[in-house]
């Protein structure tokens, strides 16, 4: 079944007129690491987490499989030393200190972190991000850490205006042209996502079923 889901999905993206390469994110929190090895089995090699526990636990359960692993939830302080050891990419970033922490801990041996700054495109007061007006000045910041590489950036826009949020992101990055990546659309709106530009999309629910 997971197996068929994910080729639903990935012909979805394959039916998106696009000049840009889509990479999609099998969103898998709460989801037990059975389900993930059957998607592996599918060829998936990206998978994003919101719980770092949850996280380790399956990262060291399916190692050695090639797997690159995203963090796409909220950053505490106390939790960047591990999220700096196993992860290749993180989405949400929202605040300096918590980059500052991330390149401060990343083994040298592991090659730079790639990081995203967490955009709060619609200013809503009930999620993380950081507001529009901030980027420019964020942004500057990031030449001065040698261990993370920022990519660009990624939202989690309402759903009631996704459309209009999406070209916004994608007139931001363009803004920045040392800049590559959007992580924007999941399963709803992973169309208008990609129409606008986004280079991951991160898909839960149409690969792995409702979260129970």
């Amino acid at each position: 079944m997971i197996a068929d889901n994910l080729k639903q999905v990935q012909r979805r993206i394959a039916t998106v007129d696009s000049n840009q390469q889509v990479t999609l994110i099998a969103v898998s929190k709460t989801k037990p690491a059975t389900d993930l090895q059957q998607a592996i089995d599918a060829g998936q090699r990206h998978f994003g987490e919101n719980y770092l526990q949850e996280a380790l636990e399956k990262i060291k359960t399916l190692k050695g499989q090639n797997l690159i692993w995203h963090f796409i939830g909220p950053i505490q302080s106390n939790k960047t030393v591990k999220i700096a050891e196993n992860f290749s990419w993180v989405h949400s970033i929202d605040r300096l200190k918590i980059a500052k922490r991330l390149n401060d801990q990343r083994p040298e041996n592991m090659g730079k972190l790639n990081v995203l700054l967490q955009v709060n495109i619609d200013n809503e007061p009930t999620k993380s991000g950081i507001k529009v007006s901030e980027i420019d000045d964020m942004v500057t910041h990031f030449q001065n850490f040698q261990n993370i590489s920022l990519r660009g950036f990624m939202c989690i826009p309402n759903p009631a205006n996704s459309a209009s949020s999406f070209k916004k992101m994608a007139e931001i990055l363009n803004k920045h042209p040392n800049l590559d990546t959007l992580s924007m659309g999941m399963s709803s709106d992973l169309e208008i996502a990609i129409e606008n530009g986004a280079t991951f999309v991160r898909i839960g629910t149409d690969i792995f079923g409702k979260r129970v």
